[in-house]
């Protein structure tokens, strides 16, 4: 399989790259340690077109492939990982799933803000008790009229905080099939957001708590049965957290290594002593696999729409090498990598967090061994037969 890149994409790819190096290098550090979405940098790249990538044009998006936003995320995380975020926000997860569900009036409501930079969308899944089982969730939608009530909370919402648009994952009656999404906008009646928790990874969310939010049925996204279309286009939320893991492990890896080149100790370089001159081998070796299936997941994309095996495997050797490269790239650091001043530190604090988010590693391997075994493991416990009752 060729994974060489088109004369297109390579230019495209320098470029963002090249913005990246000029503009924002210098700061990345600052953006990294700031509790404040960088909004600045948003508007910078709604103005060079690298939000609404994915997004096609006859509904407002800048109509590029999924290939091209995954450049872009691994073009700016090289520099400034924080950054490489609002790439994410901008292209993948909940703005990809509005965008490609939404109808023409949402559409024109809600996408130019996001689009401009000057807004955000995040996704409310998660439950007190919906976590990995997110069919567990218990937030009901039921209808009063023109209207719907929603209640029910969330956590873990990434961008909660920054937040003005919600898509909120909910249900309209038991089971699988009566689960769909509606959008919610910050200031609506009956929806609080509660105060912010600082997560490791330097991030703040909210919890979202919903009391007879009435909404119009205008707002409904995806009604009953829509849960099946929402979690395959989460394949592609996986490969957005994939790009940022894999890139930013790599951010950390060259940090280490101009480390290693310059840093002296017993009247040597560091990258004289073979211990560490293994783990640079070691490094390089899974970062380089990990971003090669990362490439074959998004090449094979059908309708920019990976498939979940190839996505799975490709977010957890990304998120495994990721995590590997920074911790490791710390380790020959020392005190320096593990101070606020340096980069390192808030790669190996992100990179831990992606290892989570978007499915759990452990999920992604039951999902792998699926594929193999070609068959569903319920992780649910069984339910006990009926038996007949007889008296003697």
């Amino acid at each position: 399989m060729d994974f060489e890149f088109t004369q297109d994409q390579n230019i495209f790819y320098e470029s963002v790259r090249k913005f990246a190096e000029n503009e924002l290098a210098a700061g990345s550090v600052a953006r990294a340690n700031s509790d404040s979405y960088p909004w600045d940098v948003a508007q910078q790249f709604s103005k060079m077109g690298l939000l609404g990538i994915t997004i096609p044009e006859n509904k407002g998006g800048v109509g590029g492939t999924l290939m091209d936003a995954v450049l872009a995320i691994q073009a700016v995380a090289e520099f400034c990982p924080r950054s490489a975020d609002v790439i994410q926000a901008g292209n993948f997860g909940a703005i990809r799933t509005f965008a490609e569900y939404a109808s023409e009036d949402q559409l024109k409501q809600f996408l130019p803000e996001l689009l401009a930079g000057k807004g955000i969308i995040s996704v409310g899944m998660s439950e007190p008790d919906a976590g990995s089982s997110v069919t567990d969730l218990q937030t009901s939608a039921t209808p009063d009229g023109d209207d719907f009530l929603i209640n029910g909370n969330k956590v873990f919402g990434t961008n909660s905080v920054e937040a003005n648009l919600f898509l909120i994952y909910l249900r309209f009656g038991p089971g699988i099939d009566n689960i769909g999404s509606a959008i919610v906008e910050k200031g609506t009646g009956g929806f609080d957001i509660g105060p912010s928790y600082r997560y490791m990874n330097g991030e703040s969310w909210s919890p979202l708590y919903f009391n007879n939010c009435r909404i119009p049925k205008t707002n409904i996204l995806l009604g009953p049965g829509g849960f099946k279309k929402q979690i395959s286009g989460f394949n592609v939320e996986r490969l957005g957290n994939a790009a940022r893991a894999v890139a930013v492990g790599k951010k950390a890896f060259m940090e280490a290594c101009e480390h290693a080149k310059t840093r002296k100790q017993f009247g040597r370089n560091l990258c004289e002593f073979q211990g560490l001159q293994w783990k640079f081998a070691e490094m390089q070796m899974r970062l380089e696999a990990a971003q090669l299936l990362l490439m074959r997941a998004v090449t094979n994309a059908e309708n920019d729409l990976p498939s979940a095996h190839e996505s799975a495997l490709a977010k957890l050797a990304c998120n495994d090498a990721g995590f590997f490269a920074a911790n490791e790239s710390l380790q020959v650091m020392g005190a320096l990598g593990f101070s606020d001043d340096s980069i390192v530190q808030y790669c190996l604090r992100r990179t831990r967090g992606w290892m989570i988010a978007g499915g759990s590693t452990e999920i992604l391997k039951n999902r792998i061994a699926e594929a193999i075994f070609e068959r569903r493991f319920s992780q649910r416990p069984s339910k006990p037969s009926s038996q007949k009752r007889h008296d003697g």
